[in-house]
C-alpha cells in the first residue's frame, strides 16, 4: 500500500509532504507576501548602489571617485550591522521593515530635491562637495535598506520548523539573484538615458509602493521571544559576544567566513578586469546577467531538495567546490573556462548562504537572533574593505608585471601564458589554494565537529518534542497573531 503524503507510524503527514512550502498554509502566504514586498526594495537599493557608481564615473572619469565610493558603502556596512542586529531584536519584524523602508524613502527624496537644484556642471568635479553630499544621501538610504536583511532570517526563523526553514531560505536567496539581475539592467539603461533623475524617481515611487503594501501584510511573531527582558533592552555589544561564544564552534563559522569573504572579495575585485580582457564590455555585461540567473535556479533548487541534514558540512564541501574552480578556470585564457568556473559559482553560491543562515536559525535563541546576524554581518563584512584596498594595488603592482616581463613569465609563462591578465590569472590560482587549505582545514577543526553535533542534537531534541506531543503542536503564533 502506498504511503505517499502519509507517515506510516502517527497517520499524520510524512515528512516530505511536512516540508513542502505550500500556498495553502497562511505561513507560506505571509512570506510569499512578504518576498514579493522586499524584491522590489531590494532592486530599487542595489540599482542605486550601481546608479550612483556608474554616474560618478561617467561624470568625473575618475576611478579614486568610484573606489571611495566602495569603501564608504563597505565600511557602512561592516559598521552598522551590530546595531542594526539590536533594532531588529527589540522591534516587530515588520516595524523594522516600515521603518527601513520609510527613512530611505525619505534619503531618496531629500536627494531628488537635492540633485534637481544643484547645477549639472557640479557633477563633474569629483573635488566638489555637492557630489560627496548626493553619494552620502543616497548611500545611507541603501544603508538602512539593510536593516531588512537582518529581519528577514529571523522571519523565516518564527514562520517555519526546521523542515521547511530551508526551503524558505533558499527563496531568499532566489530573490537575491533575481534583485542582482534586474538591478545591472535598470541601472545602466536609466543612468545612460537620464542620469540620476530617472533612478531617483523610480526610487521614490517603488519604496512608497513598498510602504503601502507592506501595510497589509499580516506578519506573526513569537510574541514571547519578541518582548525583551529589562535586563536585555541594551543594544549590546557584550551580550551578542557571549551569546555567540556559548555556541562551540559558532566563533569558528563567522571567523571562516570571514577569511573567505577576504579572499572571494579579491575574486570580484578582480573577476571585471580579467573578464574584459578577453571580450568587450557589451559582451561581459550580458555574459553576467545570464550567468545571474544561475543563482536564481540555485535558489530554487534549494525549495526544492532542502538543505542537508547537516548544512555545516555542506557549506565547507560547497566551499571545497568552489575553491577547487577558481584553481583551474584561470589555468588558461579561455572563456569557455571563465564562463564555466563563473557558472558554478552562481549555481552553487546560494547553498552557502543558506547554510549558515539555517546554522544560526537553529543554534542561536530567537530573541537573539537579530543581533547575531548583525554582529556575523559586521565581521565577516569588515574583510571586503581591506580586499579593495589591497588585492587590487597588489594585482596591478606585484603580480601583473611578475607575468609580463618578470620572473613568472619566464618560470611558467611558457604553458600558462604572459601579459597582465595572466597576472590577475595567478591571483586567483593563489587565492583559490589558500581557500581549499582554509577549507580543508576547518573540516578536521573541534570546532567544526562541535558545531555539527550542537546543530544535529538540537535537531533531533525539537523533532522528539514534536513527536511526543500528541496531537502535533505548532509552537509558532498563529497568523491571525499579527504584527
Amino acid at each position: 500500500m502506498s504511503t505517499t503524503g502519509t507517515d506510516q507510524a502517527t497517520g499524520g503527514p510524512s515528512a516530505a509532504a511536512a516540508a513542502k512550502l505550500s500556498p495553502a498554509d497562511p505561513a507560506v502566504r505571509t512570506f510569499l507576501r512578504l518576498l514579493a514586498n522586499v524584491l522590489p526594495v531590494s532592486v530599487i537599493n542595489l540599482s542605486m548602489w550601481f546608479a550612483v557608481t556608474f554616474f560618478v564615473y561617467l561624470q568625473t572619469k575618475s576611478v579614486f571617485a568610484t573606489g571611495i565610493i566602495a569603501g564608504i558603502y563597505l565600511i557602512s556596512t561592516a559598521g552598522t550591522g551590530i546595531f542594526f542586529g539590536g533594532i531588529v531584536d527589540h522591534h516587530r519584524k515588520k516595524s523594522v521593515m516600515q521603518a527601513s523602508a520609510a527613512i530611505s524613502l525619505g534619503l531618496y527624496a531629500v536627494g531628488l530635491v537635492f540633485y534637481l537644484a544643484t547645477p549639472a556642471v557640479a557633477w563633474q568635479n569629483a573635488t566638489d562637495p555637492r557630489v560627496w553630499v548626493l553619494v552620502v544621501l543616497l548611500m545611507a538610504g541603501m544603508i538602512v535598506g539593510n536593516l531588512r536583511t537582518i529581519a528577514l532570517p529571523t522571519v523565516v526563523t518564527a514562520l517555519f520548523d526546521e523542515a521547511r526553514r530551508g526551503k524558505a531560505n533558499g527563496l531568499v536567496g532566489t530573490t537575491s539573484g533575481v534583485s542582482f539581475l534586474v538591478s545591472s539592467v535598470i541601472s545602466g539603461l536609466l543612468v545612460g538615458a537620464t542620469g540620476l533623475l530617472g533612478m531617483l524617481v523610480l526610487a521614490v515611487v517603488v519604496l512608497a509602493a513598498s510602504l503601502v503594501h507592506l501595510q497589509t501584510v499580516r506578519v506573526p511573531e513569537r510574541l514571547a521571544a519578541v518582548a525583551a527582558t529589562p535586563a536585555d533592552k541594551k543594544l549590546d555589544l557584550r551580550g551578542t559576544i557571549r551569546i555567540v561564544g556559548q555556541t562551540r564552534g559558532l566563533f569558528a563559522l563567522i571567523i571562516f567566513t570571514t577569511i573567505n569573504n577576504f579572499l572571494f572579495g579579491g575574486f570580484m575585485a578582480l573577476m571585471d578586469p580579467y573578464g574584459l580582457s578577453m571580450m568587450s564590455v557589451q559582451t561581459w555585461g550580458l555574459a553576467l546577467g545570464a550567468l545571474s540567473t544561475l543563482t536564481i535556479i540555485g535558489g530554487l533548487l534549494i525549495t526544492k531538495t532542502g538543505l542537508s541534514s547537516n548544512p555545516v558540512r555542506l557549506l565547507l564541501m560547497i566551499n571545497l567546490a568552489l575553491w577547487t574552480v577558481t584553481i583551474i578556470f584561470p589555468l588558461q585564457a579561455s572563456v569557455i573556462l571563465l564562463l564555466g568556473g563563473m557558472a558554478i559559482f552562481m549555481l552553487l553560491m546560494p547553498f552557502a548562504e543558506a547554510s549558515e543562515q539555517a546554522v544560526l536559525q537553529k543554534v542561536v535563541p530567537y530573541e537573539r537572533q537579530g543581533r547575531v546576524f548583525g554582529f556575523a554581518q559586521s565581521v565577516e563584512q569588515s574583510a571586503s574593505p581591506l580586499t579593495a584596498f589591497l588585492i587590487s594595488p597588489l594585482a596591478q603592482f606585484v603580480f601583473m608585471p611578475f607575468m609580463t616581463d618578470g620572473a613568472g613569465a619566464r618560470l611558467i609563462g611558457d604553458w600558462f601564458g604572459t601579459g597582465p591578465e595572466r597576472g590577475i590569472a595567478l591571483v586567483f590560482v593563489v587565492m583559490g589554494v589558500g581557500g581549499l587549505q582554509l577549507t580543508a582545514y576547518a573540516l578536521t577543526t573541534k570546532h567544526y565537529r562541535a558545531l555539527s553535533d550542537r546543530y544535529r542534537s538540537q535537531a533531533a531534541a525539537e523533532a522528539g518534542t514534536v513527536a511526543d506531543d500528541q496531537p502535533e503542536v505548532d509552537h509558532r503564533v498563529p497568523v491571525g497573531a499579527a504584527a
